[in-house]
């Protein structure tokens, strides 16, 4: 089988997989992510299959859907490449970088160090996924999926989270942005990725400040 096919396959596998997926963590959101990840491509060396298909199953079995269980993506994702006829060298690369590249597990200071510059590039597309106008769009589609707060004034934000808080966290949506989101540009490795993170972290500091400003009924 080529490249290709794999990735036609692959491609297919995730929107099956994904159909009936919360709307922030859909095939639609794997789908930005992998186009970004080859805009960053574009001026990065790199395996080029490798990037492309842990950016398509990256998210093929979310653990915050799967009650926490951090070893069913990885699982699936080596069993659909097995049944692919993929290297074992490619399966193990991309299964790497499934297990590595959430922002939670940067949290976690226990977490072996795993890192190649393809991660870089996937972990960069997705992050840029999570800011900006998406990202605040993403963020309120989660929050009300999980009937959370839009904002709590008596609940300040926690940006020093353990892994461990931040998985069971049910604080207000805003809270979230100082957790997680306003803290993505300073984390990307690529140049391409700093510059368009740039622009839609900026974006984000004036939505905030529009938000306060409205819930105080200020002008």
């Amino acid at each position: 089988m080529n490249q290709d096919q794999l990735v036609q396959n692959t491609v297919h596998f995730v929107k099956k997989t994904l159909l009936e997926a919360e709307g922030g963590h859909d095939w639609f959101h794997v789908e930005r992510v992998y186009n970004t990840a080859k805009l960053i491509l574009k001026n990065e060396r790199a395996d080029v299959l490798v990037v492309q298909l842990s950016a398509l199953l990256h998210d093929i079995s979310d653990p915050k859907f799967h009650d926490g269980d951090e070893t069913l993506g990885p699982k699936m994702t080596q069993e659909f490449l097995r049944g692919q006829n993929t290297s074992e060298d490619t399966i193990d690369h991309v299964v790497k970088i499934i297990q590595h590249m959430s922002f939670k597990n940067s949290l976690d200071k226990n977490q072996g160090a795993f890192t190649s510059k393809e991660m870089e590039i996937v972990q960069d597309a997705d992050r840029l996924d999570a800011i900006g106008a998406i990202g605040i769009a993403r963020a309120f589609n989660y929050g009300g999926f999980k009937n959370r707060a839009l904002y709590d004034p008596g609940m300040p934000p926690n940006p020093n989270m353990t892994k461990e808080e931040y998985k069971t966290s049910n604080a207000p949506t805003i809270n979230h942005f100082y957790e997680k989101l306003l803290l993505l540009k300073d984390g990307m490795h690529t140049e391409t990725g700093k510059r368009i993170a740039q622009e839609r972290h900026q974006f984000m500091l004036e939505y905030l400040e529009q938000f306060y400003k409205e819930w105080n009924g200020r002008e």
